[in-house]
């Protein structure tokens, strides 16, 4: 296995990168969990974000959304010339940041056109109800339906639409396969593939390495907080060696 040698660069000066990473350093209580991670994405591109477990993959996302203290983050993260990392979470979200993390939340006690409607409340809003609805048919006809009843398949769908309801930029995706089956798995590609079809740029960070590979045009894998790979998903769906060494696949 062959790591490319630009994985330490410093990809924040790359004037191609939609969105850029540079030299993040991110906390989990006291646990130093990112260590230095840079990455680049271009407009409109797939990135699968990898590892085991522990390799700071959803800390990564994080930082990225802002959503952890900032004092306890170091680095840059820049969105279409924009320093994120000087924002508020908030602040983010309306530059065109959207995470959805791994456990949905799905707000109880509303159905699901009011989840989709709480999100577009403030501006800038994205995805109109039909267009949200004719992306995803199952939200339409349980349009009704308490969101924190439908299945998980469809509580993933309802996570996704709620973020596509913002005007989003990119889209951040914590363990989206997690738990489902896969005839479901196939339709959320199939949905990603549609929204990267629109120019949305996503990250996912997906234990089920083999799949978001397929999907992804590229990927960075991380160990114990540190880039190990930044290339192209082929390259990886290739070299068993990589695969075993770091995803244990």
């Amino acid at each position: 296995m062959n790591a490319p040698s630009n994985v330490n660069a410093n990809v924040a000066a790359t004037a191609s990168a939609f969105l850029s990473v540079w030299d993040i350093h991110a906390y989990y209580g006291e646990s130093y969990i990112v260590q230095g991670v840079s990455l680049n994405v271009h407009e409109g591109e797939i990135l699968a974000l990898l590892g085991r477990n522990g390799a700071g993959k959803t800390s990564t996302l994080r930082a990225i959304a802002r959503l952890d203290n900032p004092r306890l983050m170091h680095g840059e993260v820049w969105l279409d010339h924009q320093p994120l990392h000087k924002m508020t979470s908030h602040e983010a979200s309306r530059a065109g940041i959207a995470l959805v993390p791994e456990d949905r939340r799905i707000i109880a006690g509303l159905s699901v056109e009011e989840n989709l409607k709480l999100a577009q409340i403030a501006p800038p809003v994205g995805w109109t109800l039909d267009r949200l609805y004719e992306l995803f048919p199952r939200l339409g006809e349980r349009r009704r339906q308490e969101g924190v009843t439908l299945s998980g398949g469809e509580q993933q769908m309802l996570a996704i639409a709620r973020a596509l309801a913002r005007d989003i930029k990119v889209l951040l995706l914590d363990e989206p396969y997690e738990g489902l089956a896969p005839v479901i798995v196939q339709e959320i590609e199939r949905t990603l593939n549609i929204i990267k079809a629109q120019g949305i740029t996503t990250v996912i960070v997906e234990q089920n390495a083999i799949a978001a590979l397929n999907l992804a045009d590229r990927a960075v894998i991380l160990d114990t907080g540190h880039v190990v790979f930044d290339g192209l998903a082929k390259e990886v769906l290739a070299d068993e060696g990589l695969r075993s060494e770091y995803l244990a696949i």
